[in-house]
């Protein structure tokens, strides 16, 4: 079993990033404390790629990036990251309603690649097409 580095275990630098994470959640979840408890280098690793993606205010706000994480996260089957992701989409100012539209997108999508791959269906439309017809 993994050791979840407890607020009381964490010093130092882990401190400090705890500290940042429960400032930007209100907690401490337990995600980061794993890493903490396997590396404080690796914690440090994410929370700077977390800060840098998610944390600062880029093309997407924050809500569309938390939908994209709960996507992402049900195709790669991973229930605490789905549980945590839609809690912070909700946080970030989606509606129940929007989580079920993106659930029933991510389900559409998934069986339509299956089709196009098992098809080998010939895309015919590309990025590059969209943009040479701008």
């Amino acid at each position: 079993m993994i050791n979840l580095m407890s607020d009381e275990q964490a010093t130092g630098k882990v401190k400090e990033i705890f500290d940042e994470i429960a400032s930007q959640f209100g907690m401490v979840p337990n995600f980061f404390r794993a890493q903490a408890g396997a590396d404080p280098a690796w914690l440090e690793l994410n929370w700077n790629r977390w800060k840098i993606i998610m944390g600062q205010q880029r093309s997407l706000d924050r809500k569309t990036k938390e939908l994209i994480a709960v996507a992402v996260s049900i195709v790669n089957n991973c229930e605490y990251c789905t549980l945590a992701h839609e809690a912070s989409a909700l946080m970030a100012g989606s509606t129940d309603e929007e989580i079920i539209e993106m659930k029933q997108v991510v389900e559409l999508f998934a069986s339509f690649t299956k089709i196009a791959d098992s098809l080998k269906v010939p895309c015919d439309i590309t990025p590059e097409m969209v943009k040479e017809n701008e």
